[in-house]
């Protein structure tokens, strides 16, 4: 650690558009290789468990997906600890090295038919260590970016730190669907499909290659120069009823509505078309491809304005509008559908990506600006993995297994509708009682420095 801080001090100090630019091609790769599991969920039901239930193996194979959302608060609290204590640069270079090793692995893993109850339990562990990395990626991103980010437009520049997700995302539906066209669904499924894996390890040692030409931080830098660093940042941040309450107001009256928003728009849209309107893989991912590239810019829309209007209402307004909206848009996806009117069911998709883009693209700055400097990384990175990772990422779970349970295909919204009436709620009601009558951070220009 002590080596790459000392480093840090002779590099020259980058431009923003150059810290934006490394850190969010990281972050890319890091959700790229976090999501491959999740675009080929269903497609790996047959691979990775016994093919006579079909109905359970699709089930436990989205349960494995969850499997990595369970462990991202650990790495969350893990390496926010590292990044308070030790620096930002060093600690999400160490997130992107795991995520790519465990990445490849996933790549050279046997299936069921060859390895028997290995393959799934191989799997999982490499799902839950692709976990832990991505736990202590997202903070570490958000929080050096804002770090750098001038005032006045930190929701902006920390807008594209926020597309990272649903860029990596699109990107793995792009490979996963290249590998599938050109080598045909016989050789996709015996080996094509661990392309997309073993491709990981290319883009992560250019990802490496742009982090190390980045410094530290420079509200590290002044913490660290001036011995004020935390000893122990997660005593620090949730020991005392101060910190548990800006906590509490970060995970209930943002981060689990903004989960819930985000899981839904995207990858329960696309397990909905597959596993419960019997749409084909290729239509199905090209319909939410093709969405993901219209809808992406409205995250960095969106955190533009919030410089100019405040975050709060711009996120109430989301949870508000989806909660309203998720039955009848998912009413004319199934019309749309039965109707093969595939370009109606992209616009659908669209419509729910202005729901995660108003919730989104704000977000990072809200809650870079709701922690103090020496705790943010750990303060931020918990409540914002258990909202996404833990109510967002069951989404696709809790929502189908309602469906398969009720027979209602439209029982699985009523999860993220209540997920996301509740963080509206929480943040109009709660937010003078969570901050003790202080400032709101969701006006602009609020200061960053190492407070």
């Amino acid at each position: 650690m002590q080596q790459l801080q000392e480093r840090d001090d002779s590099v020259r100090k980058p431009g923003i558009w150059t810290v934006v630019l490394a850190s969010s091609a990281g972050t890319v790769i890091e959700w790229y290789d976090f999501y491959l599991y999740g675009s080929l969920a269903i497609f790996f039901s047959t691979l990775f468990y016994p093919a006579n239930e079909p109905t359970a193996a699709v089930l436990i194979s989205v349960a494995t997906f969850a499997t990595g959302f369970v462990v991202r608060p650990l790495g969350a609290l893990l390496f926010g600890s590292i990044g308070d204590r030790f620096g930002r640069k060093s600690t999400f270079l160490m997130t992107l090295i795991l995520m790519g090793v465990a990445t490849a692995l996933v790549g050279i893993l046997p299936t069921f038919e060859t390895a028997g109850y290995f393959a799934p339990i191989a799997l999982v562990v490499l799902r839950l260590i692709q976990g832990l990395a991505i736990g202590g990626e997202y903070g570490g991103a958000a929080v050096y970016v804002a770090e750098h980010a001038p005032a006045k437009r930190r929701g902006f520049f920390t807008s594209f730190i926020q597309t990272t997700a649903t860029v990596g995302f699109f990107l793995a539906i792009v490979v996963v669907l290249t590998c599938r066209l050109s080598f045909g669904e016989e050789l996709f499924k015996q080996w094509g499909w661990r392309i997309p894996f073993l491709l990981s390890s290319v883009l992560i040692v250019l990802s490496i290659y742009l982090r190390l030409k980045l410094s530290e931080s420079p509200v590290f830098e002044e913490l660290r120069k001036g011995g004020k660093t935390a000893k122990s940042p997660i005593r620090e941040s949730f020991a005392t009823g101060h910190g548990m309450r800006y906590a509490a107001f970060a995970l209930f009256g943002a981060t689990a509505g903004l989960g819930c928003v985000w899981y839904t728009g995207q990858f329960y849209a696309l397990y909905f078309l597959q596993s419960v309107l019997k749409l084909d893989f290729l239509t199905a991912n090209l319909c939410l491809a093709a969405a993901l590239v219209i809808g992406t810019p409205l995250i960095v829309f969106f955190g533009a304005l919030s410089d100019r209007i405040g975050r709060r209402k711009l996120i109430v307004t989301g949870f508000i509008l989806a909660a309203v909206f998720y039955v009848p848009i998912y009413q004319g996806i199934a019309a749309a559908v039965a109707a093969q009117n595939f370009v109606l069911v992209t616009a659908l998709i669209v419509a729910q990506l202005v729901f995660v883009g108003l919730v989104y693209g704000p977000m990072a700055a809200f809650l870079v600006e709701l922690f103090p400097a020496k705790l943010r990384y750990t303060s931020l990175s918990l409540p914002y993995h258990i909202g996404t990772g833990v109510f967002g990422g069951f989404v696709p779970l809790i929502s189908l297994s309602l469906v398969a349970y009720t027979g209602n295909i439209y029982a699985g919204l009523a999860y993220p509708i209540a997920i996301a009436i509740m963080s509206a709620a929480v943040n109009v009601l709660c937010f003078p009682r969570a901050l003790a009558g202080e400032r709101e951070p969701a006006t602009t220009g609020l200061p960053i420095e190492a407070n």
